[in-house]
């Protein structure tokens, strides 16, 4: 008989403005997950340093505000560094648990800010780090966009391991992307907590032939900083993220959640042999991919500003040996 891993998802709150007390927080939440016996934890998009929503920095078309700046500032000190001293923290909690470890942060890289996913395996390695392709809407105010060289499905003792983050979840040929990487268990941290999610979960649960676990945040006004502007929520008691995490299987079944309610964790357990099964009669990279007439091609090549010249290049600028 198949082993059957029991996998959660992890619906809370980060600390606001505390990156160091959010990985404590998330110590004691993936401890509990794994004295359930829980092998994989999931925690929400951008959860170690927050998700801003209601925020708008002061930024308009034309221009920016003071005000708005300032609080840039704060959000920047908020988030980390990779590798970093959070980073290393979040290893050792994966480490001392055995557990893989899948969590959303923002990372901070010179004067930007990422959104991305950090992947530790058991033994506390840092399997992968994703930074989100496509920021949606305002977040491209605050968040760069990644490139197409952390689009990476990881091997692990679970099985094939990958990230997808919130609404880049609505980008097909990123999903097929990920399809054709053989991803077997589907991440989607998320800030979405809309009914409509769990309808795309379920759907790309069908359409890839995988299992997926979705991950928000359940917060209230109350849960932000006092001084962070919030134009969802103005009562201290009024709901900001609505969670809905679930986890679905590769057919479209629900097998946990949605989770409305508050802070929790959800449990299921996963059957891997369940996946050809499941791809008998659709394999969107397979079978029904229809080559003749689709293609896509995928740009994995790591997208810096700025690259530097041999130093035998005559041609080289000597700046750039400094």
């Amino acid at each position: 008989m198949a082993r059957m891993p029991l996998v959660s998802v992890v619906q809370a709150t980060p600390v606001p403005d505390d990156p160091g007390a959010t990985v404590d927080k998330v110590g004691e939440l993936v401890g509990a997950a794994r004295a359930e016996g829980a092998e994989l934890c999931l925690l929400p998009e951008a959860f170690v340093g927050g998700y801003p929503k209601g925020s708008t920095f002061g930024g308009y078309v034309g221009g920016r505000t003071d005000a708005g700046r300032e609080e840039f500032g704060r959000y920047w000190e908020s988030a980390i560094t990779v590798p970093g001293p959070e980073a290393g923290r979040l290893a050792e909690v994966a480490r001392s648990n055995r557990v893989h470890l899948v969590v959303g942060v923002v990372e901070r890289a010179g004067g930007t800010l990422y959104c991305a996913v950090l992947t530790f395996g058991p033994d506390g390695a840092l399997v992968g780090k994703r930074r989100k392709l496509m920021p949606t809407g305002a977040e491209r105010m605050v968040w760069g966009f990644g490139d197409g060289s952390t689009l990476q499905v990881h091997d692990t003792a679970l099985g094939r391991l990958g990230a997808v983050i919130c609404w880049e979840n609505y980008m097909p040929l990123l999903r097929t992307t990920m399809y054709h990487k053989g991803i077997e268990i589907y991440c989607a941290p998320t800030a979405d907590g809309r009914p409509t999610w769990v309808s795309t979960m379920r759907h790309i649960a069908v359409e890839g032939r995988c299992f997926v676990l979705s991950c928000n945040q359940f917060a209230r006004r109350s849960d932000f900083p006092a001084h962070q502007q919030n134009l969802v929520g103005a009562q201290p008691d009024d709901v900001v993220a609505t969670g809905g995490s679930c986890i679905v299987g590769p057919l479209g079944e629900i097998l946990a959640g949605p989770a409305w309610d508050g802070e929790q964790t959800l449990f299921a357990e996963i059957d891997l042999a369940a996946l050809p099964r499941a791809r008998y009669d659709f394999d969107a990279v397979g079978h029904c991919a229809r080559p003749d007439v689709f293609r896509l091609t995928v740009d994995q090549t790591v997208r810096e500003a700025v690259a530097y010249a041999s130093d035998q290049d005559p041609t080289a600028d000597p700046r750039s040996t400094r």
